[in-house]
């Protein structure tokens, strides 16, 4: 692809996000996120692959049918509160049709269904925007919203947290683990999101840099499977010692950043009077611990299967740039001991 072509696509998709961020109108959040669709499809398709372009279409579909019912239910909360404003959706009809749209856009259970296919057929760094980026306008919509206390959230976290643990536990491709990995800790936010917003904020952050070092992990080493993963350790033996941890902090494990968020959301939870809730949830957290620990011992603790007259497989020095994946790696690991810090950022 073009740098030229490339730079207008990126621009796009910042475009999108900040029109969205920065709206309060509902017809300019959809054209936000209509930018932001329209600019990933590019991207999705530029390897000329079935796969990847049977991925860009089912997104395309995905995303243009949720971005349709949003702007049905703009149009319904208009003609049953007589505007447009998002702050003002206050009749409970509008606000449940668009967290069900927000929620097919970001894959959330159980509409997720979309997620581990489009991911499976994308490369590592489109992926890596589709898990990350493309997450943040409809979270930012949702934050906005502030819908009133909802067992209709509730429900949708609950089974987030539990279909992406699930779901992940059979898996052998490194992509579809990933995505419901995403699921999950998608979960964990919509949770606490009509509660704690400002918590909400702290755990997209959180995710944010744990996902990216795991992606950029994994694109340094090439490996799109479980099987390629144990010989990973004799082309980076630093990095894949601190891979491990990297993929505990995404499971929340202390003393690792990933447990600063999903620790506080728990509190959260106990003092809204859903202990039930808060229990619930972190059980199904060690259903996504069970595929981390999984992915390490691959990792760590498997030779790949070979003898001694097999070829040894060819290595390229990698032009990816690994400093922003060490930042990332450090700041997954090291975060926790600045909780107070960044509560105390993140509710300015």
């Amino acid at each position: 692809m073009s740098p030229y072509i490339l730079a207008i696509l990126l621009f796009s998709l910042g475009l999108g996000t900040t029109i969205t961020f920065s709206s309060t109108h509902w017809l300019l959040a959809w054209v936000g996120l209509e930018i932001n669709t329209l600019a990933m499809l590019p991207l999705m398709a530029q390897n000329h692959h079935p796969r990847a372009v049977e991925a860009a279409t089912k997104y395309f579909l995905i995303q243009a049918s949720g971005a349709a019912v949003l702007l049905f239910a703009g149009v319904i909360n208009a003609w049953l509160t007589g505007q447009w404003d998002i702050h003002q959706a206050a009749h409970p009809l509008p606000i449940a049709i668009i967290t069900l749209a927000l929620s097919l856009k970001l894959g959330l259970a159980p509409l997720h269904s979309w997620l581990p296919e489009v991911f499976q057929g994308l490369n590592l760094t489109t992926n890596l925007i589709l898990a990350t980026w493309q997450k943040l306008a409809p979270l930012a919509l949702m934050l906005q919203i502030q819908p009133p206390h909802s067992s209709l959230l509730i429900f949708l976290g609950l089974m987030s947290t539990l279909v992406g643990g699930w779901g992940g536990l059979n898996q052998t491709q490194l992509r579809k683990i990933l995505a419901y990995s995403s699921t999950a800790q998608l979960g964990w936010m919509i949770l606490v999101v009509q509660f704690s917003p400002s918590l909400t904020t702290l755990a997209i952050l959180v995710y944010v840099i744990t996902t990216s070092a795991t992606f950029l992990t994994l694109k340094l080493n090439k490996a799109t499977n479980i099987n390629m993963l144990a010989i990973s350790w004799a082309k980076a033996p630093a990095l894949m010692a601190l891979t491990p941890l990297v993929l505990l902090s995404l499971a929340g494990l202390p003393p690792m950043t990933g447990f600063m968020p999903k620790w506080l959301i728990l509190q959260e939870l106990s003092k809204q009077g859903l202990p039930a809730t808060a229990t619930i949830t972190a059980l199904t957290a060690l259903l996504s611990l069970y595929y981390y620990l999984r992915l390490t011992y691959a990792m760590t603790l498997t030779m790949f299967p070979n003898n001694i007259t097999s070829t040894p497989p060819w290595r390229l020095p990698s032009a990816q740039l690994t400093l922003p994946l060490a930042i990332l790696a450090l700041a997954a690991i090291s975060l926790l001991p600045l909780t107070p810090a960044a509560m105390a950022l993140v509710a300015l």
